[in-house]
This record gives C-alpha cells, structure tokens and sequence, in this order.
C-alpha cells in the first residue's frame, strides 16, 4: 500500500488529540517526507510539538511551515506566540509586527506586541498595543485584561476601572 500524506496528517491529528504525542510526530516525519512542501504538514508538526512541550522544536518547524506559506495569518501567529513563550521578544516582536504589516485587521498582533512590551516592563508601549487590540476588537477578552494590568502597573486607576466595567458587561 502506498502512503499518503493526507492519510498520515489526519492519524497524527487522532495521535495527538489522543496525547499519543510521538506517534503523531513520527506520522508528521513521515508525511513531511512525501511532501515536504507542504506547509500545514509543518504547521501541524510545529502545534504537536508544542503540546508537548518541545518548544524549540516546534519553533523550527513553525518556521519552516512559515517559509513555505509566509501568507498564512494562523502560522505567522503561532510563530510569534512560540516565540514569546520562549522569552525570544525581539523574534516576537518581530513576527508581531510582521503580522500587523500583512493582517492589519487581526487585534491578536497587537495582544502579542502588547505582552512582549509587558514583559519588558514598557508598560506605556504594553497598553498603546492593548488599546489598539481592544480598538480592533472591543470584545477582546484577553487584550481587556492585558490592558487592564498595563494600567494597574501605571497607576491608571480610572483606566482599570474602565476596563473591569467592559469585561463585567462581556461576562454577562
């Protein structure tokens, strides 16, 4: 029987959601090999990899998954949030604002460019990043309670306030 790389796509997919993590990466390895060139094969190696914490594993293969569809808003994403799950802000930065460039409409850039600021205790630069999150999307919960914390950090307590009414109004 010949091997198909949809075929093995769609077992690692089962492997992984079943937590069998090394036999969805061999299945990944395995379909990559019949068709390397194609990026949701490294797209999706990169996801297992990383819910099972090979974090610098599935950067690689992110990256590769990137090179191969530098277009695709969910890779340049995940890329930048490996990145800065990592502690790489600068390479979260940059793929953060690579992302702002090409999907200006997607608040999640913002989210992402804003938790690197945070990180870095640059809490003017964190909230201006939340706020346009938020200003992309006012029912953005998470980019609600980054800005929320940005504005503690700063003293802003009409700002915290502001932000804890919006994300009451969203939980009702």
């Amino acid at each position: 029987m010949i091997e198909r790389s949809d075929k093995l796509n769609n077992q690692a997919i089962i492997f992984a959601s079943d937590g069998s993590y090394k036999e969805a990466i061999a299945c990944f390895k395995r379909a990559i090999i019949i068709e390397k060139n194609n990026y949701l094969l490294w797209y999706n190696l990169g996801v297992t990899y990383r819910d099972c914490g090979k974090l610098d594993e599935a950067i690689a293969a992110m990256k590769k998954a990137w090179d191969l569809k530098n277009d695709n808003c969910d890779v340049l994403e995940t890329l930048a949030t490996l990145c800065l799950q990592v502690k790489k802000i600068k390479e979260a930065l940059y793929y953060s604002n690579l992302g702002l460039n090409l999907f200006p409409e997607n608040p999640h850039f913002w989210n992402l460019m804003g938790v690197c600021f945070f990180q870095e205790k640059q809490y003017v630069e964190a909230c201006e990043s939340f706020e346009l999150a938020v200003s992309e999307n006012p029912y953005y919960v998470d980019a609600l309670y980054n800005l929320r914390d940005s504005y503690e950090e700063l003293g802003n307590i009409k700002g915290v306030k502001i932000c804890e009414d919006r994300l009451k109004e969203l939980k009702a």
